[in-house]
C-alpha cells in the first residue's frame, strides 16, 4: 500500500495526482495499491470521488485476504 502523494511519488516515480493514481489503481494491482493519506481531508475527497470506497476498498480487502491465507 502506497499511502499519500509522497510514498506514491517515491515508489512509482511519476508526477500524477493522488486522485489520478488511485483512479488508475488497476494499473498497479495486485502488487501495489495507491491510497490517499487518511486525514480529515480524505473525507471530502471520498465524497467528491464516490467510486473510491465500493470499488477500491473491496479490491484491497480481497488482496489482503488472499495474502493472509497463503
Amino acid at each position: 500500500m502506497l499511502v499519500g502523494a509522497h510514498a506514491q511519488r517515491w515508489h512509482l516515480g511519476d508526477r500524477q495526482s493522488v486522485t489520478a493514481r488511485v483512479a488508475a489503481w488497476r494499473d498497479h494491482a495486485p502488487r501495489v495499491f495507491p491510497l490517499p493519506h487518511p486525514s480529515w481531508r480524505t473525507t471530502a475527497w471520498v465524497q467528491k470521488d464516490p467510486w473510491f470506497a465500493p470499488e477500491r476498498v473491496a479490491a484491497l480487502r480481497a488482496r489482503v485476504q488472499e495474502v493472509l491465507t497463503r
